[in-house]
């Protein structure tokens, strides 16, 4: 049985694009160059870090992201920019007894934006930079497994790309949902590994109960 739901945050709860925006101007590039580069990247297989790199050289994201900060421009998110579909997820999948928890590749101050956006909706709130271990590596799932009171057979591990969330997760022994929205979802959806990795392949986490609900031999 599923009996605990973990979600990735970008494009998985979060929808990025705002964020991804301010890079661009950040770089002082059209967001529309930005944007194109960007999924030209994901597409070859990249890592998205190589984005910055195609327009300044030498980038290091971890510095510039201090460098936002320190001119008051800092990364940001809000409930504006969760997708519609996150609230009535989380509170269907709460009223349906699952314990709930968010593990993603996030630096402490989004960890903070997160514990006071999701504090009371779910068990547990993780970060990368928390747990100084990323996706793909497979610590960050151990790190997961560690925080969850339940087996690895029991958890399941939603997210939107193949490489960063499915593969790693199924490796660590869980179950996985691929959601289909963002960049990276976008293009590795119609994929082998897309199609035959995940335990459920949704368009929106308001599916998930119901999924959830069937795999675990109950009807709703």
């Amino acid at each position: 049985m599923i009996r605990a739901v973990v979600f990735d945050v970008g494009e998985c709860l979060v929808d990025e694009t705002r964020e991804y925006g301010t890079w661009a101007d950040w770089l002082g590039v059209p967001r529309h160059t930005f944007a194109a580069m960007f999924g030209a990247v994901i597409a070859q297989g990249r890592d998205y870090r190589e984005v910055f790199q195609e327009f300044r050289p030498g980038f290091d994201l971890y510095e510039q992201r201090d460098a936002r900060a320190a001119a008051g421009r800092p990364e940001r998110f809000d409930e504006s920019d969760l997708y519609s579909d996150v609230r009535p997820a989380l509170a269907q999948l709460r009223g349906d007894g699952l314990w709930l928890g968010i593990a993603g590749n996030q630096t402490v101050r989004a960890g903070a934006i997160l514990r006071d956006l999701f504090a009371s909706d779910v068990d547990l709130i993780g970060t990368s930079d928390d747990w100084g271990a990323s996706k793909p590596d497979l610590l960050f799932f151990e790190r997961v497994a560690d925080a969850v009171p339940f087996g690895n057979d029991q958890i399941l591990y939603v997210g939107d790309r193949v490489d960063n969330d499915l593969r790693p997760a199924v490796a660590a022994g869980m179950h996985t949902a691929l959601v289909h929205r963002g960049p990276w979802a976008t293009v590795q959806w119609r994929t082998v590994e897309a199609r035959e990795l995940p335990t459920f392949r949704i368009e929106s986490l308001v599916e998930l109960p119901e999924v959830i609900a069937q795999f675990n031999g109950r009807e709703r």
